[in-house]
């Protein structure tokens, strides 16, 4: 096989792109900060063009000049070029050099994951062959003396001191079990070095060969880690500084950095007041040590504080930091911020991200969730848009409710001239969140619903298309459809629906349950009299069938419902819940004068595992200092908007959720398909939900009640168990729900009726994105999404793998270089990987695995507690319009009151990834969910189903494969 071994270079982020050779020496320019090192030891400049060329050579190869030649494969191998040039990007960002061989890796990787496997299978034994060549020739030649090599160290050529990179290395791998040697990382460090080379670029060799070998085994994630840890050090604290040496010079350099930070105005005069000698002796070295690559990185890319570009915060600074900016307002301030410190440092608990950004800094805007509600004027609407861009500027998550804007065609009285309706404008708040993003840290982000009978509907699902007038989309905001109970059952009995303008009828908006079916059924009978003119009627199972083909189609609108939100909600004697956030998990009142705010923070569920169950006194420990930390949020956060101030200091909600779910089922060896799983779910959230209220109203007792308690279901004795009940009267039935329960419910009662609440709202599972990253569990109540797969952040690209997978296959002797690549070509999954127990694959079974049905079951239990609601996002391979159907039913009568995104997978991905005797994925077991459906089920089966067949679809999606997306936490 003639095949090139020349590669093509990239620009800056922002650039990437395949580069034609044309316009190889007009770009030179742009790839200055990137450099290659050839195979003998020579490094070059970035010359754009040769990853093209290669791969082309590669094509020609197998499929001769003229099937190569065809239009259809250059523009294969172009699109192949660029995947191939932003993940090299990535994982330098700043700049570097590329060892050859690296870029090899990256076109195989490329090949396999196009499915292009009769090229792949012929670049990777041309390149076996080349290798065995330059082999023989080593083997003649005299080996070079690397020992020799010279480097450049604070502007001095010196020899490289390869004894102390050994000691580096070897110490970067102990205690992290026999598989984890120094040995393959020290050899492919000294590959990529060359003379001359800065010792800074020494380190990050070292770095970036630890990196490539991660997929070998997780325990290599550590080590990357801990070369990390060292160039972090290096960079802060100053010379070489051991593990070791970290336990006393902590305590010194941590009074020095508040200094420091102070004086740069980053960080708060008031840190400056705190006994330095006290938290400097609190801080733990040791931790440091319990990071994976992911999430230092992570957090040294974006957490950790800078002056001139220069970090100034340590690990364990960081978390001490954030702790000290919550506990400003304590008493006992000193003992409060260890306190915080160690559950933030243990990673038993994490802020939500805008809080780990500013907590402490003289802008201190800690808050995740902001929702508004838009008026039906120029001013409101135009105030809006100026409250969202203000929200966003300081890293804060946007969901805007507009259903009150009148429709397309709508009367306007001022001008005597008709409306243009609801989506002109939200073309300008799509382009708004794009404008400010967030400081530079991360894209602005904002989610905007409508309720199901606005006039506008139609076109509001058709937002996200790629196809129509460009005018009225909006292909960066997300959409959410605001579903009442009454169109779930005119769809599932076969009835009509109405769509009216709220010019119209303006009460509907702030109706819920039985007051608004009355409401809404008299104006269909005065739309039928005449005296409305402007309305629509059409079946209602065709507005769901196009709900249900548009989510799948473009990943929006997402399907929430306005009355299991509100019927629930502990605030509705003060309020409508008129919308959700962002990610879904947050149902707080809003109107024209409060914009609602919710602060986040999530338990690692895995982290409170005792002897097979929940460590139910860790747990209460850990929520109750979590709560505090979020109360105290409240009255520390820097408020960019009035109403949004006025609104969080009456009411008071935070949102506590989870993390680690599925982690914790692997140590529980629960396969998330079952009805186990279910009911651990059931019992873990009733667990976090139980700690939550009662850590609420102890510090009601110690604080005080929120001002709007008097008159809430909290005040009235209800507790969100007990809404369940509520909710079945309003609908009418049409809900089916587990009501189980095992804690004492009752005395929780009795203690709110005495000491009230101090929050009005406690629970919320958020979607955890990148602080799951951070402490390294699976995000949130996710299911795995591969066994063996590469996240993308702002950070880079990260090979994760599953260290409980790996440790039960090294068990049984089945680890080894045929499994990662089999791993690679599945996706992976087990399920193809005939060598693998078929216990294991049901343990460790990828989301697209889990039948759809134990997704909505487990969601269904942890809803029955929750006070607001989840982030649950739905994974559905070989989607019909059949499976959607009956999916978001069963979600409505199990009595969810959010859902978040739709996750399909591509025809190719279902035939490659093939998991069951019947050939279908998210079909775990015979029978796994049949003996679950009750009759309220068989109703909804019975009901009218869309079954028609839709469009293929490739969606990029929040904090697995869209590096963008990182909106919540």
């Amino acid at each position: 096989m003639q095949q090139a071994s020349a590669v093509a270079q990239t620009g800056p982020e922002g650039a990437v792109r395949a580069v034609p050779a044309g316009t190889a020496n007009a770009a030179a320019s742009a790839y200055q900060a990137y450099q290659i090192i050839r195979r003998n030891g020579a490094v070059v400049s970035f010359e754009p063009s040769k990853i093209a060329v290669a791969l082309m050579k590669a094509f020609l190869a197998v499929h001769g000049t003229s099937g190569a030649a065809s239009a259809s494969v250059r523009e294969t191998v172009d699109g192949l070029t660029e995947n191939v040039v932003r993940a090299l990007l990535r994982s330098r960002p700043a700049g570097g050099t590329f060892h050859i061989e690296d870029i090899q890796d990256q076109v195989e990787l490329g090949l396999m994951r196009g499915g292009h496997h009769e090229v792949a299978r012929a670049y990777v034994l041309y390149r076996e062959r080349r290798s065995q060549e330059r082999g023989h020739q080593r083997e003649v030649a005299a080996p070079a003396e690397t020992s020799g090599l010279m480097v450049v160290d604070k502007g001095q050529r010196v020899p490289l001191d390869v004894a102390h990179l050994k000691s580096l290395i070897v110490s970067a791998c102990e205690n992290l079990g026999a598989d984890v040697k120094p040995e393959p990382i020290f050899t492919e460090t000294q590959r990529n070095l060359y003379d001359g080379v800065a010792i800074d670029e020494v380190y990050k060799a070292s770095i970036l060969a630890a990196r490539t070998l991660i997929e070998k085994d997780p325990g290599y994630s550590r080590a990357t880690a801990r070369l990390l840890l060292h160039t972090i050090r290096r960079e802060i604290i100053g010379g070489e500084v051991t593990q070791a040496e970290m336990h006393s010079r902590y305590a010194e350099y941590f009074p020095t950095y508040i200094k420091k930070g102070i004086k740069a105005e980053l960080l708060d005069e008031k840190l400056g007041q705190y006994d330095m000698a006290k938290l400097g002796a609190a801080l733990k070295a040791d931790r440091d040590l319990q990071f994976d690559y992911l999430g230092l990185q992570t957090l040294y890319d974006r957490y950790f504080l800078h002056v001139d570009d220069v970090r100034i915060e340590m690990p364990q600074a960081f978390f001490m930091r954030v702790a000290m900016g919550l506990a400003l307002n304590e008493i006992d301030r000193e003992a409060r911020a260890i306190e915080f410190y160690e559950v933030l440092s243990t990673f038993d608990f994490m802020s939500s991200t805008p809080t780990l950004f500013n907590s402490g800094t003289r802008r201190s805007q800690l808050s995740s969730c902001y929702l508004t509600t838009v008026s039906d004027d120029l001013d409101g609407i135009y105030e809006a848009l100026k409250e969202n861009a203000l929200l966003s500027k300081f890293a804060g998550g946007l969901g805007n409710d507009w259903t009150p804007v009148r429709a397309l065609g709508s009367h306007i009285k001022g001008t005597n001239g008709k409306s243009q309706g609801v989506v002109p404008f939200l073309k300008v708040v799509n382009d708004t969140a794009v404008a400010v993003n967030q400081g530079g840290k991360r894209k602005g982000a904002v989610c905007a619903y409508l309720e199901s009978w606005h006039l506008d509907i139609e076109e509001f699902l058709e937002l996200r298309k790629n196809t129509g007038d460009d005018r009225r989309r909006t292909h960066d905001m997300n959409t959410a459809n605001w579903i009442p109970d009454l169109f779930m059952r005119r769809v599932i009995e076969g009835g009509d629906w109405t769509l009216f303008s709220p010019s119209t009828c303006p009460d509907l908006h702030d109706l819920i349950g039985s007051a608004f079916d009355k409401a809404y059924t008299e104006y269909e009978a005065k739309a039928d009299r005449g005296e409305i003119k402007l309305f629509k009627r059409m079946p209602a199972k065709d507005l769901w069938r196009k709900m249900l083909s548009m989510l799948f189609e473009t990943g929006h609108p997402w399907i929430t419902f306005k009355d299991a939100c509100n019927v629930r909600s502990p605030q509705q004697h003060v309020g409508v819940v008129h919308s959700s956030n962002l990610c879904t998990e947050i149902t707080l009142n809003t109107n024209d004068n409060e914009i609602a705010v919710c602060n986040l923070g999530s338990v690692n569920l895995v982290q409170h595992l005792k002897d097979g169950a929940i460590d139910q006194e860790k747990l209460r420990k850990t929520v109750a200092t979590a709560m505090r930390m979020l109360d105290n949020v409240i009255d520390i956060n820097y408020y960019a908007v009035k109403k949004a101030r006025d609104s969080n200091l009456r009411h008071r909600p935070v949102g506590l959720g989870i993390m680690g779910f599925q982690d914790a089922l692997y140590a529980l060896r629960t396969p998330y398909a079952s009805q186990e799983a279910v009911e651990f779910a059931d019992r873990s959230m009733e667990a976090v939900c139980y700690y939550a209220y009662l850590a609420s109203t102890e510090l009601a007792q110690e604080r005080g009640r929120y001002s709007s308690y008097r008159g809430s279901l909290w005040d009235r004795g209800i507790l969100p168990i007990d809404s369940l009940d509520l909710l079945a009267q309003e609908r009418g039935g049409y809900v089916d729900v587990d009501r189980s329960t095992s804690l004492d419910w009752d005395a929780l009662r009795a203690r709110i009726a005495e000491h009230g609440m101090r929050n009005s709202n406690c629970v919320a599972i958020a979607p955890t994105a990148t602080i799951s990253n951070i402490i390294g569990v699976d995000a949130s109540i996710e299911p795995c999404f591969g066994n063996l797969s590469v996240k993308s952040n702002l950070s880079g690209e990260f090979t994760v793998i599953n260290e409980s997978l790996v440790r039960d296959l090294k068990k049984l002797g089945l680890w080894d270089d045929v499994m990662v690549m089999d791993l690679k070509h599945f996706d992976g999954s087990l399920r193809r990987i005939d060598r693998v127990p078929e216990e294991l694959k049901t343990l460790y079974a990828t989301a697209f695995e889990v039948d759809t049905q134990w997704l909505i079951e487990a969601a269904a239990r942890r809803q029955k507690w929750i006070d607001q609601a989840q982030s649950l996002n739905i994974y559905m391979a070989g989607a019909s319009g059949k499976k959607l159907d009956e999916t978001y039913k069963l979600a409505w009568l199990r009595g969810l009151k959010t859902t978040y995104y739709l996750r399909t997978t591509s025809a190719s991905s279902v035939e490659k990834s093939t998991v069951t005797k019947s050939g279908q994925l998210n079909a775990v077991s015979s029978g796994a969910g049949s003996s679950m459906l009750s009759a309220p089920v068989a109703a909804v089966e019975a009901a009218p189903a869309v079954d028609e067949a839709l469009p293929a679809t490739d969606m990029k999606f929040c904090s697995i494969d869209n590096p963008d997306c990182e909106a919540c936490q």
